[in-house]
């Protein structure tokens, strides 16, 4: 990853608080697909509706506000959270313990899809351009 992302990785972190892993994400229910026409308008529905998220009002999954474009998803050693790419500017972030594993999903097109599961049964899905990014969470977070 590039330095700038790193930074922006680091940034804002509390005392003692420990990076443990990060990588480029975009939320499933903000993604848009390079397909044009009616076949691409219904499978963008449907990925960004239906398959982005599982989170009745005031669960954890909820929390997380609407998005466009690619952040950065952080794990540290206390919690878990998206933050801009070339700030570090905080998205969205709950304590560590909140979430309780990752799912590997099946591919859609050239992403690889993932859901993170939260302690109230809800869960967020992401879409990365790397695989090893969902090995790599799904091995501190659990899988």
């Amino acid at each position: 990853m590039s330095a700038l992302r790193e930074r922006s990785a680091l940034s804002q972190l509390a005392p003692g608080e420990r990076l443990l892993a990060y990588g480029t994400v975009v939320p499933a229910k903000s993604a848009k697909s390079a397909k044009g026409g009616v076949g691409g308008a219904v499978a963008n529905r449907l990925v960004n509706t239906i398959g982005a998220q599982s989170a009745g009002a005031g669960s954890i999954a909820a929390g997380l506000p609407r998005t466009s474009g690619a952040l950065l998803l952080r794990v540290t050693d206390q919690r878990v959270g998206l933050v801009q790419p070339l700030d570090g500017t905080p998205v969205w972030e709950i304590p560590r313990d909140w979430v309780v594993r990752v799912e590997r999903r099946p591919r859609t097109q050239l992403m690889a899809r993932f859901r993170l599961h939260c302690a109230d049964g809800s869960w967020l899905a992401f879409l990365t351009m790397r695989r090893r990014t969902v090995e790599q969470f799904g091995s501190l977070i659990g899988g």
